[in-house]
């Protein structure tokens, strides 16, 4: 793995420094606009606006990559989330944060895209899933690892804020130093969606509701914790576990579904993640029982994308699997921000538990979604399907990144060297 991940060292840099910088914003934001008096449904509105952001962008941002250059692009989004994060110590307030966690969406989008046709472009295609991994892990570790800045506000409320802002602007110095040339943009088209849905109903809806589901955690995960009365110590390290529980089940649930009909594992997946957030929600105090159900939540929530992703690609053409990809980010994406502002609905009617209950109900949606599924078609041969493949949810382009989507070149990496091409 360490021969595959140096070509791109630089831009695996960046992405953990950006996620450390960034990824705990949504805690941060939720815990300082609840001590604010703010209800659980304009924090979940400022969640929205997020998603919305990374929506948008995820479907904007690669023409505009295309025409000014990966490069200026990168160091452009980059620029403006660090001055995006410093401004949220001008004034707090759920209107002005939810316009910032829009922009903050749209520059992650743009970051995402970048980076991930980077890769893309410098991954050898035997290496390709090595590469996925490495970014992956530097992914979520970075979020999880961010998590933990929350703590510095004992210094002064800015804190967080200025410590955020410096690893964000480190970020771009790996990569604007690099000497990995910036690859072309070509055109990409995600598979329509009424396309993806006929071709698979289990895959579409499952990723939907995922993003339901996880949308409303990331914004009102925090206040869960709080209004349980965890302090903010235990507040960080439940969000971090949850996050870290999530890399470590997706890839023994992945080789399991290689073996089986992949079905009967969304099922357990589902099934799991619906039991987990039931337990979450019945857990009336802190310790060390909320922290492993938070883990297996996560571990089962988090698996439930990449899950569906390898169920669709069962179905399909190799030429159609990076678009098919790219439409499950876009509607992981949508349910992402619906999630927040639904979500806030059940906490504001039944108190902190009505997050893991809302979680709960649309786990149960996407479980009877599954089994009716299973009951009316014929499964996939086991020895037919495509191999699991852990995918981000991040932007359409990190579907690009699977080993089993048809090969691309392998340019220069940062030695200099040049790949040969397929």
């Amino acid at each position: 793995m360490l021969k595959a991940i140096l070509p791109v060292r630089s831009l695996l840099i960046a992405i953990f420094l950006l996620m450390a910088g960034g990824g705990f914003l949504n805690t941060l934001v939720a815990l300082r606009l609840e001590r604010a008096g703010s209800g659980a449904l304009a924090i979940g509105l400022v969640g929205t606006a997020y998603f919305a952001g990374l929506t948008l962008g995820s479907v904007r941002v690669p023409a505009l990559v295309g025409r000014i250059g990966h490069i200026r692009a990168f160091a452009a989004f980059v620029t403006l989330l660090s001055a995006d994060t410093l401004a949220y110590a001008l004034h707090t307030n759920p209107v002005f944060w939810g316009a910032l966690r829009f922009l903050d969406g749209l520059c992650l989008a743009g970051i995402y895209v970048c980076v991930e046709s980077w890769l893309n472009e410098r991954a050898e295609p035997d290496r390709r899933g090595m590469v996925l991994a490495g970014y992956m892990i530097m992914l979520y570790g970075g979020q999880a690892a961010g998590q933990f800045l929350i703590r510095l506000g004992a210094g002064g409320p800015a804190v967080p804020l200025l410590v955020g802002s410096i690893l964000i602007s480190l970020a771009a110095i790996p990569v604007l130093l690099t000497r990995i040339a910036a690859p072309e943009t070509g055109d990409f088209a995600p598979l329509p969606f009424r396309e993806l849905y006929q071709t698979s109903p289990l895959g579409m809806v499952g990723a939907g509701l995922t993003g339901v589901m996880l949308g409303a955690f990331y914004a009102l995960g925090a206040v869960f914790a709080r209004r349980l009365g965890m302090d903010l110590s235990q507040t960080t390290l439940f969000m971090s576990v949850v996050i870290l529980g999530g890399v470590v089940l997706q890839w023994p649930l992945g080789w399991l579904s290689d073996r089986i009909d992949r079905r009967k594992v969304i099922v357990l997946a589902f099934a799991g993640t619906l039991a987990a957030a039931l337990a979450i929600a019945l857990t009336a105090q802190a310790g060390m029982l909320l922290l492993g159900l938070g883990a297996l939540f996560g571990g089962l929530s988090f698996a439930l994308y990449p899950l569906c992703a390898a169920h669709t690609n069962d179905h399909l053409v190799p030429e159609k699997r990076v678009a098919a990809s790219g439409g499950l980010v876009l509607v992981y994406s949508l349910g992402a921000a619906a999630g927040p502002a639904t979500g806030s609905l059940a906490v504001s009617m039944t108190g902190a538990s009505g997050l893991f209950l809302f979680i709960a109900a649309c786990a149960s949606a996407a479980l009877s979604f599954a089994l009716l599924r299973q009951a009316k078609s014929d499964p996939v041969p086991a020895h037919l399907q495509e191999s699991y493949v852990g995918l981000p949810r991040t932007s359409p382009l990190a579907a690009s990144l699977n080993p089993l989507a048809p090969e691309t070149s392998a340019a220069p990496d940062e030695s200099g060297q040049t790949g040969s091409r397929h």
